[in-house]
């Protein structure tokens, strides 16, 4: 069995200090630990990206990060994107555009398009679709997703 280790990781701009065990996946620490379920687990072999978290900024697949790799990190999860003023440009256009069905892999969707956005505000549909090719969708034929990452980045432009 293996020790714990000690790991300090701010997650939605909110100290966290845990006591882990090495192999502890962050997705599951974020979900079972401490309660954010918008993070979905969905395959577990990172093909899916319904586990995609921020980890210093960046999109990555928690199912493919142990915790103890956050540690010192700043980790940001779907329920760090909204603020006090309501919901993500992201978030609201997934929304007013019908971004989604199901809703499963809608969290992942929104964290690896902010990732994609504040790399290039303003891509084109190409660069969207390139930009989300990590991430499935079961339920839709992605083009209301891709309307909703660039209506997002029209409004981002504009505020």
């Amino acid at each position: 069995m293996s020790s714990a280790v000690s790991v300090h990781v701010s997650v939605n701009g909110e100290a966290r200090e845990a006591e882990v065990d090495p192999r502890l996946l962050l997705v599951h620490w974020l979900r079972d630990e401490l309660g954010l379920t918008g993070t979905h687990v969905g395959c577990d072999t990172t093909n899916c990206g319904a586990c995609t978290v921020h980890l210093n900024g960046e999109s990555v697949k928690s199912c493919t990060v142990l915790a103890v790799q956050a540690d010192g990190a700043e980790v940001t999860t779907i329920e760090g994107m909204s603020g006090p003023d309501g919901l993500h440009p992201l978030q609201a256009a997934f929304r007013e555009k019908h971004g989604l069905q199901c809703g499963f892999c809608t969290p992942g969707m929104i964290m690896a398009a902010a990732d994609l956005l504040n790399r290039n505000p303003d891509p084109t549909e190409e660069e969207v679709r390139h930009g989300l090719e990590g991430n499935l969708c079961r339920c839709t034929g992605y083009h209301n997703i891709v309307q909703a990452v660039l209506t997002a980045a029209e409004s981002e432009v504009r505020a």
